[in-house]
């Protein structure tokens, strides 16, 4: 099955290679970055393939002709087609990846959430798909201050394209939408941290284009019409909070107490009647319950408050993600300093990553039919029939049983 699985993602990608050696070269790099190597850089993923040196994987990343953009929508292809369903989710986060000295593209001293402080780093902004089948990095973009992009020579100097101005993480983030939007992935929903749900123009957006959402924000972000947010919810009655599980964690369900607000009934952008909501809503932890998060919600008419926790818990799955794709697929791990090479390299992990998620439906769904069989096949087994034999005092006699021996003919066996 893996196998099997694995020829068919390549041949999926094959045809955005023209010349036989960097296909080849591609098909090694995902080998390696699936396989048992300790850390999956240029050496160690050349070893694996039985290579003398790196300078032809390099030469895949760095010299060679192909489009990462063009992987990336065969990719997108790909996570739609095996984990798509309707209630898909898109989820938006970066990730940083700590560096040495100053020529890596976009690296400098800036704030990383996956340290937790400072660091000399690059950023990747990235967007994943989850549904209750699977979740997959699906879209990626470098992050680039604009210590870079108002230094042109410095950009061309890291193969950084010209037409790639300053955007801020946001920016990023809504480009990346508008295009898995515009792919087969069906999105339902969008949901992110703090750092997007407050950007204002991120959500307008996604009301134009009809897609619902369950965004983070900081407790001082305004409601119209209710003032802030936290203020909004320190007058809630003590009955507006509920025990509610947003989703099953490492160490089981995730519940906290939720309270929801609904704030405004708007009506869709192509017609008069209402068909849509927005909401506040607050988690507050039980254990510590001066901790609580707000998120500003979108969502069509009847859509319950069950399914808006459900979606905001969802915002997990890219952590996962992340630590997934570095752990196993060598998401991290790259040596390059160009933009190219950061491109592919990420987009080339980020299949590995789809691949393994796909693989774990397909394992599940293996073992599922493999208990249904069973179960059929316990089934299809003849029911133990009454014996016909009876005990009267010392002596067996044939039984009566009213359904298998009250037969006309059994009357002449008698």
């Amino acid at each position: 099955m893996w196998n099997d699985e694995l020829e068919e993602l390549f041949l999926r990608t094959g045809h955005r290679f023209q010349r036989v050696e960097p296909r080849r070269r591609m098909r090694d790099y995902i080998r390696g970055l699936l396989g048992p190597v300790g850390r999956k850089n240029g050496w160690q993923l050349a070893e694996y393939a039985g290579h003398r040196t790196p300078d032809r994987l390099q030469r895949l990343l760095n010299g060679a002709r192909w489009d990462a953009d063009e992987l990336r929508d065969d990719l997108q292809h790909y996570v739609a087609e095996r984990l798509g369903e309707p209630d898909g989710i898109l989820i938006l986060d970066d990730t940083g990846f700590l560096k040495k000295g100053t020529t890596s593209a976009g690296v400098q001293r800036q704030y990383s959430g996956t340290a937790g402080r400072t660091e000399n780093c690059q950023i990747g902004v990235f967007a994943a798909y989850a549904t209750t089948r699977g979740r997959a990095l699906v879209d990626r973009e470098l992050y680039l201050p604009k210590s870079w992009t108002d230094d042109r020579d410095r950009c061309r100097a890291a193969h950084i394209p010209d037409e790639r101005a300053f955007a801020t993480k946001p920016d990023l983030a809504k480009t990346m939408v508008l295009r898995a939007i515009a792919s087969p992935l069906p999105i339902a929903w969008v949901t992110a941290d703090a750092a997007y749900g407050q950007e204002w123009r991120l959500r307008r957006m996604l009301e134009e284009t009809g897609v619902g959402y369950v965004l983070a924000v900081p407790k001082s972000q305004q409601v119209p019409h209710f003032g802030r947010v936290d203020h909004l919810f320190s007058q809630a009655p003590t009955e507006a909070w509920e025990r509610r599980s947003c989703g099953d964690g490492a160490k089981g369900p995730r519940v906290y107490h939720w309270a929801a607000l609904q704030i405004t009934s708007i009506e869709d952008f192509d017609g008069e009647m209402p068909t849509r909501q927005r909401w506040a809503l607050a988690r507050r932890s039980i254990s510590k319950p001066d901790e609580i998060a707000y998120y500003l919600a979108y969502a069509p008419l009847g859509t319950t408050i069950e399914h808006l926790v459900r979606v905001a818990g969802m915002r997990w799955a890219i952590e996962e993600a992340f630590q997934a794709a570095k752990n196993e697929c060598g998401l991290d791990q790259y040596e390059v300093r160009r933009y190219t090479g950061w491109m592919r390299h990420i987009t080339l992990a980020m299949l590995a990553h789809a691949f393994l998620a796909v693989m774990a439906v397909m394992a599940v769904m293996a073992v599922m039919a493999a208990d249904a069989a069973a179960k059929g096949a316990a089934e299809t087994v003849p029911a133990s029939r009454p014996s016909p034999w009876q005990k009267f005092g010392d002596s067996w006699q044939l039984a009566t049983h009213p359904t298998l021996f009250n037969h006309p003919s059994s009357a002449h066996a008698h």
